[in-house]
């Protein structure tokens, strides 16, 4: 009867360690922001961006979720050139880069205080595969203003990537935009 106890015991907290682990590796929205409309002619909507609504509230995230071999993340499109929709130069290194470039930004948690700046990561889409240089954070904390070109905060899981990458994956043109891939840091 002992033993039976213990091991019902030991299987509940094995379980419960479980569940707990899994609940610990979960990105949730860390609050909100309150839109507001960009004064005329500020927000840069090149690439289909979106521009802020006034009133509209957006969620934003410290986190992304975790990273491993095979990381789930949405491939959305960006130019990092003077006058893009990336707004500013590039996080990483202050310099804007060429739509030619396989450059990317990572949502606010991936991109983990520069961690990542001009580390290359591998891009799986389209049955290809692409090799791209983080160089900017796609800002999942904050936007809405002039820094981030009255566009939204990201989602917490984006690879904002350039033309070049869309472009390596084999992705026709006419379905640039948002893309479901996978991503992994390279060795």
């Amino acid at each position: 009867m002992k033993k039976q106890v213990c091991s019902g015991v030991f299987l509940i907290l094995c379980i419960l360690f479980l569940f707990l682990s899994a609940e610990a590796q979960t990105c949730r929205p860390t609050g909100r922001i309150r839109g507001q409309n960009p004064p005329p002619g500020q927000c840069n909507q090149e690439n289909d961006s979106d521009c802020c609504k006034d009133g509209k509230w957006y969620t934003t995230y410290k986190c992304s979720p975790p990273v491993s071999s095979h990381t789930k993340a949405t491939l959305t499109l960006n130019s990092f050139e003077p006058g893009g929709d990336g707004g500013a130069p590039s996080e990483c290194d202050n310099q804007y880069h060429s739509d030619d470039d396989p450059v990317v930004a990572l949502s606010t948690g991936w991109f983990n205080h520069k961690k990542r700046c001009l580390k290359y990561i591998n891009i799986y889409g389209n049955g290809k595969s692409v090799r791209a240089t983080v160089v900017d954070e796609c800002d999942s904390t904050m936007g809405c203003d002039s820094d981030h070109d009255y566009q939204p905060p990201c989602p917490n899981n984006i690879v904002d990537a350039s033309k070049a990458v869309w472009k390596a994956l084999g992705v026709p043109e006419s379905d640039w935009g948002d893309m479901d891939i996978y991503w992994s840091d390279t060795d």
